[in-house]
């Protein structure tokens, strides 16, 4: 049975959700450090504006009429099943539990990264791979008691993420700080707009993650569509508003580097700033690692219940957490920890972008073959405008592929591993298939 009947106290509320679908996407303002560094603060505010209305509207779009009209648990392998039929459905789960193997593995790092910061025995020895399996089973456990505690933990783990942003803002503002006269640490460089669009993309990534836990979201129709347009807001302001600040100070781009938000708090405010932010750093890794726990894991209970995978993954508790799945990922991902993986660019715009493109033709598809599905809410222009929402986004991918098309993993393509990870999805989804049958 898919649905399991959760006590509507226990789902996903409008909040609880925005802010778990926030730390799937965003995890705050980190990381698009770079994007000021390469490409100077007013470039870089015109990107954070212009990039989500071609890359984020849309999808956030695509997830709010899906999830409303077809609020399954496994979300978007549900849809893509639905419209082009059981082997595309299985690959588009397919690359997306691959891309989480390259995902997932990178925010306990960084959380140990960002904690050897303050206490640098954390990075010594053993205790860097210790700390990091911690976190996965914190986050395991605490996906155990349910996605209501996710979200509503999600609510909490933002405030203490985005408050010392938010006081970077206003304390910036409010003294008049100027820094135009500070040395320069590293010469601003010539606007890189192709990079730029790089950066913005990879920081507003992740919408249809949201659409998993659909089966655990109490009035999905209606809360959907919601969330999404609150996540955007939320995500764009939280990324403009310290830049803008920080730029009122005259601090040169130079300063700007990857993780550098608590130099530039300690620079801007004071010492004491930078190490709230260094604190708010390892909440923003921990945050997305335990909603995105929660969005992954549904993947492989869906296949399970259509007998995809192993039916172990079908198991849950009295709560109707699927605990089996969940613990699976859990320990997936502690392996990956051993493994020397950086974020990879080449390979998530691959393996993401593939499965957002099935996501878009499924959206397309479904217009087409059940025009009486009940739309709760729905892309405007009709056919024409579902087919013009997928444009932008098909268009970024192509551009974010050939810009970073010689991207190696060591010395292999990363182009040739992503095609081999899509490749093997063609054979496990055969031997998944027959093992099926055989069961049946």
């Amino acid at each position: 049975m898919r649905r399991i009947l959760l006590g509507r106290s226990r789902k996903l509320t409008v909040v609880s959700l925005a802010a778990a679908t926030y730390f799937m996407v965003s995890g705050g303002p980190l990381g698009i450090e770079e994007l000021v560094r390469d490409c100077g603060y007013k470039l870089a505010l015109v990107l954070l504006v212009l990039v989500p209305i071609v890359w984020s509207l849309p999808v956030a779009l695509m997830v709010g009429e899906l999830s409303a009209a077809i609020p399954a648990e496994g979300g978007y392998y549900v849809w893509v099943r639905r419209a082009m039929g059981p082997f595309w459905g299985f690959q588009t789960a397919w690359l997306s539990m691959m891309a989480s193997v390259f995902d997932m593995a990178l925010y306990p790092t960084l959380f140990v990264l960002y904690l050897g910061r303050i206490w640098p025995l954390a990075l010594q020895g053993p205790n860097r791979v210790l700390i990091a399996a911690t976190v996965v089973l914190i986050c395991v456990l605490w996906n155990l008691v349910g996605a209501k505690a996710v979200g509503s933990g999600s609510v909490v783990l933002g405030i203490l993420l985005l408050s010392p942003f938010l006081l970077i803002a206003l304390l910036a503002l409010m003294r008049h700080v100027e820094l135009s006269t500070t040395p320069v640490l590293n010469p601003a460089p010539h606007a890189d707009l192709l990079g730029g669009i790089m950066v913005a993309m990879w920081n507003y990534m992740g919408w249809d993650n949201a659409s998993t836990v659909a089966d655990e979201v109490k009035e999905p129709q209606r809360t959907y569509p919601l969330v999404m347009i609150i996540a955007l807001a939320a995500i764009v302001l939280s990324y403009i508003v310290p830049i803008v600040a920080v730029q009122q100070t005259h601090l040169q781009p130079g300063y700007w580097s990857a993780g550098s938000w608590a130099d530039i708090a300690s620079i801007v405010v004071g010492p004491w700033l930078g190490i709230a932010v260094v604190l708010a750093s390892m909440v923003s890794s921990f945050g997305s690692f335990n909603s995105l726990t929660m969005s992954y894991s549904r993947v492989p209970l869906a296949m399970a219940e259509d007998g995809y995978a192993p039916r172990l993954f079908k198991r849950r508790l009295p709560n109707g957490v699927p605990w089996a799945s969940i613990v699976a990922c859990g320990l997936g991902w502690t392996i990956a920890l051993g493994l020397s993986f950086d974020r990879l660019l080449m390979l998530d715009i691959l393996l993401y972008g593939v499965s957002l493109v099935l996501e878009f033709i499924a959206l397309i598809l479904l217009r087409v073959q059940e025009p009486g599905l009940p739309r709760p809410f729905t892309i405007p222009g009709g056919l024409i405008g579902v087919i013009l929402a997928g444009v932008g986004p098909t268009l970024l991918l192509i551009v974010a592929l050939i810009k970073n098309r010689d991207e190696q993993i060591g010395r292999i393509s990363a182009l040739t591993v992503a095609l081999t990870i899509m490749a093997a999805g063609v054979i496990v989804y055969f031997i998944a298939t027959k093992m099926r049958k055989v069961a049946e």
